[in-house]
């Protein structure tokens, strides 16, 4: 049935022997075996973002259960989302911060310095410090929470998302366009696209943009 799987049945029509699919082709497989599971941890992380405080617990267990998508793991959508949601609350919360406090005040740095360059160039040197520092801070937040889904404490996660972010930027630059360009595409078009943010809106950028890491973190898991 759609909201159900037996894991211990062999899918039809493939072989024991048959190589394991790459790139898009890969997704593909991915999106049409979890597609059932995708739209059930949609609605899931939107029910736990209703009272809103719980936002850093949902974004957590999102990722932790799409992390296991894209690894390949079995996947029992209401046990491991909530497994984490309840179980690493206070985790979700550190790792929500560590990624948000950075974001905010370097976008905020970046604002005010450019508005006092208009008047005064030397403003420029510590507007493009902040730039800087919000860019590192985006695309490591793209491996933070990958390290997060492998045991990793949230300090323990930092060191290796920071050097990944700095070091291999193409693949998190396009985790980040992911999840952030789909959704505000998809925001331009809204309430066009009210389904879509209720259905897939949330976890697909998710499983793209960990898609897209996912070679990377297989080569650096152990940094």
């Amino acid at each position: 049935m759609f909201f159900q799987k037996d894991y211990a049945k062999p899918g039809p029509g493939v072989r024991p022997d048959e190589p394991e699919k790459t790139g898009w082709n890969r997704f593909a497989e991915i999106l049409t075996i979890e597609c059932g599971s995708l739209i059930k941890l949609n609605l899931l992380f939107l029910l736990s973002c209703v009272p809103v405080v719980t936002i850093p617990a949902a974004l957590y267990a999102m990722h932790i259960v799409v992390r296991r998508m894209v690894c390949d793991e079995t996947v029992d959508c209401f046990y491991h989302y909530k497994q984490a949601f309840r179980g690493n609350w206070k985790k979700a919360y550190a790792a929500f911060f560590a990624v948000v406090l950075p974001l905010v005040v370097a976008a905020c740095g970046m604002m005010t310095y450019l508005r006092f360059a208009v008047g005064n160039p030397m403003f420029f040197l510590p507007f493009m410090f902040c730039s800087t520092i919000f860019l590192i801070a985006l695309l490591s937040s793209m491996y933070f929470y990958a390290f997060l889904s492998t045991g990793k404490t949230v300090r323990e996660a930092l060191r290796p998302a920071i050097v990944l972010g700095i070091g291999r930027p193409a693949r998190a630059l396009l985790a980040a366009l992911s999840t952030y360009g789909l959704t505000f595409a998809a925001l331009m078009v809204f309430p066009i696209s009210l389904i879509y943010f209720l259905l897939i809106g949330f976890t697909a950028p998710c499983l793209l943009a960990n898609f897209f890491i996912r070679t990377v973190l297989k080569q650096y898991a152990s940094i």
